[in-house]
Parts: structure tokens; C-alpha cells; sequence
């Protein structure tokens, strides 16, 4: 398995993204899940894959030489598109492809076609666009009030993204919260695993030297993992007791009246007790 995230900010765009695949406990290998599309000072595109690796891998190669029908206009590709919602349609035509080649026989051997894609990158002349893209080729676009897309093991780093990151976050900021994020996936689940790939965009500017790859020697992380935990305890342990008797306390848990009906309590002779 693997976790990726892709965040669109004012300021510019993340992309963070492990390295983990596996095929069983004793089958785990390293692979990168980020790829760099650049043609300098025209167009700058980040794609994090996670799913099937011989999926996203066929999608990756492919990527970089399918054309769609355009009309009586040159074929599109990646590399003319004017837009980076054409070059959303151009990957969802890869992945079709490749559903069209492998599908049926991974079927038969009983292996799902399980493939989605994070897409974000600025092509000049139009503002940073940010994409989620299915397995069945068709895709959503980030907007200001859902401004990041995770693709892999989500649902660990997703509630410090719901609570720290909006469009006004600064780039720094939401690569430190990109981390934690990360962080607090490696605690919880096995299948995602160092190195990570982390990668900073600044808006309007086509390239970038923010581009790292993290691993368990990193000072930066090491701090992150040793620090959130601490700082997590502190606040819990900051947190009031829950009183069940409290009638002079601030915030009592037991409290006279409820907008439920009262449990039912089954007492050891079979008696219904409300």
C-alpha cells in the first residue's frame, strides 16, 4: 500500500509521498510514487501514484507519449496541452489504456485494476490546478473549500489536514503539516514506509529546488516523529478528567437531562432495569 498527498495553497502546491509496496509481510520493496514533469519556464507537473505498482507504472510510461484527439488541431499530449484540465484528460485516457491491455487478464489471475493518480502542476498562462484521479480515468478538481487530495492509507493523516490546512496556509507550514500527516500514517500502519519524497511548489515561478527524499536519518523527521507524539501527550494530559458527579464543574460529562432515551440495563435474573 502507500499514502500520498497533494495540497493546493495561494502560495503554491505539496506533494509528499512514501515509498512502500508489498506483496505479503515478507515481500516489501521500495519504489518511488512521484513523478516530475518539467518544461522549464512553461509548465511544472507532479503526479503521486498509489495502488497496483505494475498499474501505475504502465500509466506513468504511458503518460509520456499518449495523444488525444483534438480536433483538426494537433494531438494532445502532456507536453502542448494549454491546460492542466487537458492534461487531467490525457492521464485518464492512460489509464483507460491500460485497463484496456491488462484488465481483463489481471481479472482472471483475480487481481482488481486498482490504480489512482494526485495530478497538480501550473502551465503558464493559467493558475496551479490540482487534480484526483480514479481508476476508471475520470477525475475531480481541488477547490477552495477542499484544497487537498490523499490517495493510499488516508483516513490516519487525514484528521490533522481537516484541521490545520486552508488555502491561506503558508507553503512551509503545510509541508510541516504534510509530514505530520505522514507521521502519524507510519505509526498506525505498516504497509506505508520510509523513504518519503517531499516536494515544494511556489506559484508562478515553473520549477522549483525544494524537492527532498526523507529517510530514517533525516534530522528534520526525526524531530516531527519525536516531537508530535510529546506535544500530542501534553495536550491530553492538559485536558480535564471527565467528572461524573460534577454538578460545580465547567464542563460536566453527566448531565441531567439528555436527548436520548436512557439505556436499558439486562440485570443477571433477566430483569429489564431502565
Amino acid at each position: 500500500m502507500t499514502y500520498c498527498i497533494g495540497i493546493k495553497l495561494d502560495a503554491g502546491l505539496v506533494f509528499l509521498s512514501d515509498s512502500r509496496t508489498n506483496a505479503g509481510v515478507d515481500q516489501i520493496s521500495t519504489y518511488r510514487k512521484m513523478m516530475v514533469y518539467e518544461k522549464p519556464g512553461d509548465r511544472f507537473m507532479v503526479l503521486l501514484s498509489a495502488g497496483n505498482l505494475s498499474i501505475s507504472q504502465s500509466v506513468r510510461e504511458i503518460l509520456q507519449v499518449e495523444k488525444l484527439d483534438n480536433g483538426d488541431l494537433p494531438p494532445l499530449t502532456i507536453w502542448n496541452a494549454a491546460s492542466m484540465f487537458d492534461v487531467a484528460r490525457v492521464l485518464g485516457s492512460a489509464v483507460r489504456r491500460v485497463y484496456e491491455q491488462d484488465a481483463k487478464a489481471l481479472h482472471q489471475a483475480g487481481v482488481d485494476f486498482n490504480a489512482s493518480f494526485i495530478l497538480g502542476g501550473q502551465i503558464r498562462g493559467e493558475p496551479m490546478r490540482l487534480f484526483l484521479v480514479y481508476s476508471a480515468g475520470n477525475f475531480i478538481e481541488a477547490t477552495r473549500e477542499t484544497c487537498y487530495f490523499q490517495v493510499g492509507e488516508s483516513k490516519y493523516g487525514k484528521p490533522v489536514l481537516d484541521r490545520m490546512i486552508h488555502p491561506r496556509t503558508p507553503l512551509d507550514e503545510a509541508a510541516k503539516c504534510a509530514l505530520v500527516s505522514m507521521d502519524s500514517t507510519l505509526k498506525s500502519n505498516l504497509s506505508v514506509g520510509l523513504p518519503l519524497d517531499l516536494l515544494v511548489y511556489e506559484a508562478d515561478t515553473y520549477a522549483t529546488d525544494k524537492i527532498v527524499c526523507i529517510d530514517d536519518q533525516n534530522p528534520y523527521f526525526a524531530m516531527i516523529r519525536g516531537s508530535w507524539g510529546q506535544k500530542l501527550r501534553e495536550v491530553f494530559e492538559s485536558i480535564d478528567a471527565p467528572e461524573w458527579k460534577g454538578e460545580q464543574a465547567d464542563h460536566p460529562l453527566l448531565v441531567p437531562q439528555s436527548r436520548f432515551e436512557p439505556m436499558t440495563k439486562i440485570t443477571h435474573a433477566g430483569e429489564r432495569v431502565i
